[in-house]
């Protein structure tokens, strides 16, 4: 444990993503991808930056692209990280496998991202925060090119790399899919303790900080629509998010803990009901439920999974998620029904 906390303390995180668009806007366009470039280093490359204090590796992705690009943008899929010396920045090979150099490591994480509307952002804002545009000094062009032209014009190798991943998510047709973000809720105060009906039992004044406290993060994938359980503690941990970005809550009466427990069957038809408004309606959703009818959806999901690796990250045990946690499900739609080709774990930040 000693060594890896040592070998920590000397690793830079980042995080940046590959921004794409639809040539033209068409659907049926060409995908281009956004590259910048850095005077400081005359490379093109990814939009990407170091994380601020007491940030996640998706807001940093979310802002340093907003602020590199100019553009408002929403996550997609996650793609995945590369590692290399700091004192490789701007080489062109950065030998992101060697363990010889003595300085400090960058690690930087990526993530697919879209561009959002105006209304869209600013709806999102006071919940995500602000983001400023780069200097000049720092990037100085932005362009938009086809994957094999920006396959020739990246700078770096590691670059290359993530562009071949984008490459295979767009192979699972992740340009096509749709977040559903599910979200338990916050921790409430024990049932033993309550003296109320379990329905009113509410968060507690940590839950209350946790449920803010994701907020920013639910932001980064920009949802358009809020949906609940209408017991208690799920409301006040959805209304943190409705209370900032003034988006009114939907109530499904069919995902509370004693309907599940009535009619699972039920509860599950009025899930994929929202699951499938969500990718065929384009309006991605926040939807928070209860421990026992989480577990219960996840035995569908686990279905719905392109591979194995996404259905481990369904857990088949209880308490499956944290309190006042999320999973990012991407969704697309298939001949055989919906189909979960990404998953990610979304946990608040509490400081």
């Amino acid at each position: 444990m000693g060594d890896m906390s040592s070998k920590c303390k000397h690793v830079v995180e980042a995080a940046g993503g590959i921004l794409y668009r639809r040539r033209g806007g068409a659907p049926d366009g060409e995908i281009e991808v956004c590259l910048v470039h850095r005077p400081k280093y005359d490379d093109w490359s990814w939009p990407k930056g170091k994380l601020e204090n007491n940030e996640s590796h998706r807001h940093a992705a979310v802002r340093e692209i907003g602020e590199e690009t100019g553009q408002y943008v929403a996550l997609g899929a996650y793609l995945g990280d590369v590692e290399y010396p700091l004192s490789a920045e701007g080489r062109k090979s950065r030998n992101k496998h060697s363990g010889t150099d003595s300085g400090q490591r960058k690690h930087v994480m990526y993530w697919m991202a879209t561009v959002i509307d105006r209304a869209r952002a600013h709806t999102m804002a006071p919940a995500f925060g602000p983001v400023h545009r780069a200097d000049v000094g720092e990037i100085n062009d932005v362009i938009w090119l086809t994957i094999p032209e920006a396959r020739k014009t990246l700078t770096h190798s590691t670059d290359k790399e993530i562009l071949a991943l984008f490459a295979d998510r767009l192979e699972e047709h992740a340009d096509e899919a749709h977040v559903v973000l599910l979200v338990r809720h916050a921790k409430a105060e024990p049932r033993k303790q309550w003296k109320g009906t379990d329905a009113a039992r509410p968060i507690t004044p940590l839950g209350a900080s946790a449920a803010y406290a994701l907020d920013r993060e639910l932001a980064c994938y920009a949802p358009t629509r809020l949906t609940s359980s209408p017991w208690m503690r799920c409301q006040q941990t959805m209304e943190m998010l409705a209370w900032q970005t003034n988006m009114p809550v939907e109530f499904i009466p069919e995902l509370t803990e004693d309907a599940f427990a009535r009619d699972e069957t039920a509860a599950w038809k009025a899930f994929l009901a929202q699951l499938e408004r969500t990718v065929h309606g384009a309006q991605p959703m926040a939807i928070c439920m209860h421990r026992p009818v989480i577990g219960g959806m996840f035995d569908h999901l686990r279905l719905i999974c392109a591979n194995k690796s996404l259905t481990k990250k369904l857990i088949a045990k209880t308490p499956y998620m944290p309190t006042g946690s999320a999973l990012a499900l991407f969704l697309v739609p298939t001949g055989d029904g919906l189909r979960i080709i990404d998953i990610q774990k979304v946990a608040p930040i509490v400081y």
